[in-house]
């Protein structure tokens, strides 16, 4: 399949191998309805929870209900890691159809996805990637590396630890050490997940247990943090050198913490844009997230978390490289608020990919 047109070849990663599976769809679907089609051609390719790949010419609406895997609708797909090709190749009953690649932007969430794993792969199969690249992927899905490279930035970050216990017994008397120092409330969550998935606010010991088995159904670490006072704030960030903020926003919660259901339910919360706070601290708070950008090596766009205190400080949460992309996700919430559009914002990720300078892997030696 060549593309005889002006129009660029858009490959739209989607569901994936993770917990967040789900919340994948709803982002895929907003993108797939938002791209700008008088200049990009989506080229849809939904990954299976076992790993299966799948291009997809099917409507947008099927992936809000989860029907998006049929046989009108499939054919079974992979990337070509050849770096001079920069095709997806389809293996139907015919052949193989190749379908070039000018972009590909995977709307992944969670491991598999947004851990660097995806991202790695298109880097080696040399294809411009919208959004950051593996490494930075990597550090800020590690909750623990992303925080301490936060605090050699100078923002402040929470009291935190991970246990290094190789026994649960062991693991678990760290754990309460902490909390002896900390006091509760806090929190214990998987190092490695997104979504609030595997996170427990812990209000006694006696639910410490719990809370990092929880954990551990997650990821193959915990980590345990003190519990900040205030709100949270967060601030879309677009761009790689020139950086590009949204409004700032706020979530109120009526009680509990910003969990799963929270997220993506707002039962008892609210979120707003812009933030009931100063104009002085919104602009700091976008300083402080532009410097996280850059220290966690954050390309193309992210959405910075962070907590604002009573006192007014500023304290680092964590990094969403591939945030939510729904019609009411905080990201296009934000960056509305700045006066950009969904499609906008859409295009200028997928151009800074287009800007990004071609790699090679000639030989360089003299």
């Amino acid at each position: 399949m060549v593309n005889t047109d002006m129009k660029k070849n858009i490959l739209i990663f989607f569901g994936g191998c993770s917990s967040e599976y789900s919340v994948s769809l709803s982002s895929a679907s907003g993108v797939l309805l938002n791209l700008d089609r008088e200049k990009y051609r989506p080229v849809p390719v939904g990954i299976t929870q076992t790993g299966e790949w799948f291009y997809y010419t099917g409507s947008a609406e099927k992936l809000l209900d989860d029907s998006w895997l049929n046989e009108q609708d499939c054919v079974p797909a992979l990337l070509s890691p050849n770096r001079g090709e920069k095709n997806l190749l389809l293996l139907g009953d015919t052949g193989v159809e190749r379908i070039p690649v000018d972009v590909a932007f995977p709307v992944l969430h969670g491991r598999n996805g947004e851990d660097g794993t995806m991202q790695g792969l298109i880097e080696l199969a040399g294809i411009p990637l919208a959004g950051c690249g593996a490494l930075a992927s990597a550090l800020c899905m590690d909750k623990d590396r992303a925080h301490k490279l936060a605090g050699l930035a100078g923002v402040r970050i929470p009291r935190a630890l991970v246990p290094e216990g190789r026994t649960c017994a062991d693991l678990l008397s760290e754990a309460r050490a902490f909390a002896r120092e900390t006091g509760y409330p806090l929190y214990v969550k998987p190092v490695k997940a997104g979504s609030s998935y595997g996170v427990t606010k812990v209000t006694d010991e006696s639910r410490l247990a719990d809370a990092v088995s929880l954990a551990l159904r997650y990821d193959d670490q915990v980590i345990l943090e003190e519990n900040i006072g205030g709100f949270e704030v967060g601030c879309a960030v677009l761009g790689k050198d020139r950086l590009i903020t949204g409004e700032v926003d706020e979530i109120e919660l009526a009680g509990g913490f910003f969990d799963f259901t929270e997220k993506y339910t707002l039962k008892t919360s609210a979120i707003h844009v812009p933030a009931r706070i100063p104009a002085e601290k919104a602009t700091e708070i976008k300083e402080a997230a532009k410097r996280i950008y850059r220290a966690l090596g954050c390309s193309g766009f992210a959405r910075v978390d962070l907590f604002l205190t009573p006192e007014g400080q500023i304290v680092f949460n964590e990094v969403n490289t591939i945030p939510g992309f729904t019609e009411h996700s905080r990201y296009p919430g934000m960056m509305k608020a700045a006066g950009y559009s969904f499609r906008e914002i859409l295009t200028r990720i997928i151009e800074l990919a287009l800007e990004q300078p071609a790699e090679s892997c000639a030989d360089t030696r003299f």
